[in-house]
């Protein structure tokens, strides 16, 4: 049985691994300039589920008014702070 893993407090994060993120309801969408997709969260624990290229899973939670920016080529850039957990 796999032990579970606390989430870490993060500070500005970017990847440029990522293969897919899925938000729950709390955030809006915005584009910018420069062509990056922005997300805000609404809420306290606003939560992105991350698949990276390896197979590795990750659960992100922002409070109101974090940010991600996802570019082309499975780039995103994480607002500071931020708490990350693998799965």
């Amino acid at each position: 049985m796999r032990k579970t893993q606390a989430a870490k407090l993060e500070n500005q994060v970017y990847s440029n691994r990522v293969a897919r993120s899925e938000f729950d309801n709390n955030w809006r969408t915005v584009i910018g300039r420069g062509g990056y997709i922005i997300y805000i969260a609404t809420a306290n624990r606003a939560k992105v589920t991350v698949l990276l290229n390896n197979g590795q899973s990750k659960l992100i939670t922002f409070n109101k008014g974090g940010r991600v920016l996802v570019g082309s080529g499975g780039v995103s850039h994480y607002s500071k702070p931020h708490l990350a957990k693998d799965l």
